[in-house]
């Protein structure tokens, strides 16, 4: 597990350099902030956080239980995803919006799709709304 990253994922970066390239200026997993989350917008007061399917529990054709060592991988998965719901409460109780992004929105998603998925987040920085899930379909956790 430690070639696991972190930081700096393929999701991460596709997402940073095409807001970027629309002129949003972010910082990176600051550390002040519950969680560190991946992209930090505070003009917007707004934070992006992209969630591994995996490692976040999340219901998706990405994510599977794993044959071997199935409690600890249930305490583990199960553990993320109240520390994730306690980060999520956290930052919103600070002010901050937040855009929960599930890596299966992004991958193997041709251009057309990345296009759209940026667009959506551009319109919730500009808007109004607190959060935002993409997509929107499967945000609870998961169960058997």
């Amino acid at each position: 597990m430690s070639g696991i990253k972190g930081k700096n994922t393929k999701p991460e970066i596709v997402i940073r350099q095409r807001l970027h390239a629309r002129g949003y200026r972010f910082r990176l997993h600051r550390k002040d902030l519950p969680g560190s989350p991946d992209i930090v917008l505070p003009k917007h007061l707004a934070v992006i956080l992209i969630n591994g399917c995996f490692w976040h529990g999340h219901q998706c054709r990405l994510f599977k239980w794993p044959k071997t060592r199935p409690e600890f991988w249930r305490n583990k998965i199960e553990g993320n995803i109240r520390r994730d719901q306690q980060k999520l409460s956290e930052l919103k109780r600070m002010g901050w919006r937040v855009c929960l992004l599930w890596e299966c929105e992004l991958k193997g998603a041709n251009e057309e799709h990345l296009n759209r998925v940026i667009e959506t987040i551009s319109k919730w920085l500009e808007g109004g709304e607190s959060s935002l899930f993409i997509p929107d379909d499967r945000t609870q956790p998961i169960s058997d």
